[in-house]
């Protein structure tokens, strides 16, 4: 194969890998329906500290005595980390509380804007951008 022939090859092979990191985030209006707003309520089973956002997973025991695990979006961990959430203050276990907003495909996903601890302290943890709700409780929109 030629110097040429190769470095085509590896032109085409970067071309098509790349459209799909890019397109691995995405604008909260995608996904989230800012319409329906819910507040879970239950201990973290599992975080994932993951660009581009973190996923904090929850489960929630429902009226009827019934379970579900939910999957919660956050901000990218380097903007939670800013925000003074870490692995420590998030280990399975723990009972949070948070508002946010149901995924479109109504599946138990949601993009968390808010979460509150047991002490009653709350932390900002949503993602912003393209459809977020402008609620007052993104620190950038004062």
């Amino acid at each position: 194969m030629s110097l040429k022939q190769i470095t085509l090859f590896a032109s085409v092979a970067l071309a098509l890998c790349v459209p799909g990191q890019l397109s691995a985030h995405h604008a909260f209006g995608a996904e989230f329906d800012p319409n329906r707003p819910l507040i879970l309520r239950g201990p973290v089973t599992k975080v994932e500290w993951v660009n581009p956002h973190a996923w904090i997973h929850l489960e929630i025991t429902n009226d009827d005595g019934s379970k579900e695990s939910w999957a919660v979006e956050g901000g990218t961990p380097n903007t939670l980390l800013r925000r003074g959430i870490n692995k420590n203050s998030l280990v399975p276990g723990t009972l949070i509380i948070v508002d946010g907003y149901q995924s479109k495909d109504r599946s138990n996903r949601a993009n968390g804007r808010d979460i509150t601890f047991a002490d009653g302290s709350k932390i900002f943890m949503g993602t912003s951008g393209t459809g977020a709700p402008e609620d007052g409780r993104d620190p950038k929109e004062r």
